[in-house]
């Protein structure tokens, strides 16, 4: 079966990265994460507690969008995608994107978080991925899933979504 290119989103703890490699086992695709595409600079950033700007980021969404090109038939990719200019550009290479916004309050994101030990982006900067994100519009093709749940469960949505939606 062919899918489309497949973005989980969300802010820094939501699960993406579980979430995503959990998909595309399901789905029988490549799984990549975008954290893998940062240059050295933006980890370096992102230790230190600075969050990245919009031209710390333009490269490395350049990357990720050209890995979803290279994946028309299907490929799942992990990845924070918070502003709507940002999942504009990944569609820009790849228009047949669709995003799973992995959503969860700040308490459950945080205690979340608070169990990933070694994880270059600090709880710190929490807060600012909260104000950043910017839900999937209604124009924008996707789906909304609360993380408060298990990845089977999460799983189970996105694929009954894309069934449904000939995804």
């Amino acid at each position: 079966m062919e899918h489309t290119p497949l973005v989980v989103m969300g802010v820094s703890g939501s699960g993406k990265s579980t979430v995503g490699a959990a998909l595309a086992q399901r789905m029988r695709v490549p799984f990549a994460d975008a954290d893998d595409f940062h240059p050295p600079a933006n980890i370096a950033k992102m230790t230190a507690g600075t969050p990245l700007d919009d031209h710390d980021r333009h490269p490395w969404l350049e990357a990720i969008g050209a890995w979803l090109a290279e994946h028309p038939q299907g490929g799942v990719m992990s990845c924070s995608a918070l502003k709507r200019k940002y999942r504009d550009q990944l569609r820009h290479h790849a228009h047949r994107t669709v995003f799973l916004l992995l959503h969860g309050t700040p308490e459950v994101i945080r205690k979340r978080q608070a169990s990933r030990p070694g994880h270059f982006m600090p709880a710190s900067l929490l807060a600012s991925q909260f104000a950043t994100l910017e839900t999937l519009a209604p124009d924008e093709a996707g789906i909304s899933v609360d993380v408060d749940q298990s990845v089977d469960a999460i799983v189970d949505q996105y694929v009954r979504w894309a069934a449904e939606s000939g995804r």
